[in-house]
């Protein structure tokens, strides 16, 4: 059995941190609060942007597909509608830069390499951007080729997004990659997140979305214009909504976790108390046993 000094050593350790995992979980708790409002304000204009700009892509591709001159065609299209064979890929991967925060990580690195190894088997050349320390650290372990952006979570804005949206954007525009896909967590709620594997570009039309048309519409100003200003910012958004909603769903983890942590905490103190009471008792019944030993040998 464990020392007296020993088992109080370990409920002293057990305690500050118990202490330590208490704080983070109020700190969470407090960011998840301005972080599931930004999202909860941000999604529905991300959605509604998304069916609107689907439902354009659809139509014009219709046009361009009924065009008998490739170059007519080609004039319809908008370069982020461009649709090509996937032979080489994209993929941008948003983790988080801290730990402790449960299986938040790891479900999505899991994704992520599962989705390079797949793609890879079939032939597909991928290209992985990595925001987050954590995915960085799996991915590298694993030799899958990367490129770190540093320093994204440290001042989370929309112009943050837009400069991550150049970024990614830069390889399709210039033909070097033929798709790009964004692998992040979904927040559902703080026990809950749901990671995400979405095709950014080319723009999905209602086809591909699953949506349903919502009759003709009439363009003003004109549809390339609409288009011109649209599927951009359309990209801006969707890689805010992204940002954001694994932003949220971290700090969502992070508390659950910190919270489980902090009730363990609480029953190993109450294991280690009884565990101390126990090793107590025994030894004063030792000392009362010698004492009275030692007292017995005196009379005779």
């Amino acid at each position: 059995m464990a020392s007296l000094k020993a088992i109080r050593k370990s409920i002293s350790s057990v305690k500050s941190t118990q202490k330590i995992t208490r704080a983070m979980k109020m700190v969470a708790g407090a960011r998840l609060n301005r972080a599931q409002l930004r999202i909860t304000e941000l999604r529905p204009y991300a959605l509604r942007t998304q069916e609107v700009l689907s439902e354009i892509v659809s139509r014009t591709r219709e046009m361009a597909d009924n065009e008998e001159s490739p170059a007519a065609a080609a004039d319809l299209l908008h370069p982020l509608l461009a649709r090509r064979e996937e032979k080489r890929v994209l993929m941008l991967v948003l983790t988080s830069d801290r730990g402790l925060c449960g299986a938040f990580n790891a479900n999505i690195n899991k994704t992520a390499e599962r989705e390079y190894k797949s793609r890879t088997e079939k032939g597909q050349e991928v290209k992985v951007i990595v925001v987050g320390r954590k995915g960085r650290d799996y991915l590298q372990r694993r030799d899958v080729p990367l490129e770190y952006i540093p320093n994204v979570w440290d001042k989370l804005t929309f112009n943050t997004a837009k400069d991550l949206g150049k970024k990614v954007l830069q390889p399709f525009l210039t033909d070097k990659v033929d798709a790009i896909y964004v692998v992040y967590n979904e927040f559902k709620s703080a026990m809950t997140q749901k990671v995400v594997a979405e095709q950014l570009v080319p723009v999905p039309s209602t086809e591909d979305t699953d949506g349903v048309s919502a009759g003709e519409f009439i363009f003003e100003p004109s549809r390339p214009v609409l288009l011109d200003h649209l599927a951009p910012l359309y990209i801006d958004v969707s890689i805010m909504r992204a940002l954001y909603e694994s932003q949220a769903s971290e700090l969502g983890a992070r508390m659950t976790a910190m919270d489980s942590a902090t009730k363990n905490a609480t029953e190993m103190i109450d294991k280690l108390t009884l565990q101390y009471n126990k090793a107590r008792q025994a030894a004063i019944t030792k000392e009362l046993m010698e004492i009275i030993g030692g007292s017995e040998a005196i009379k005779d």
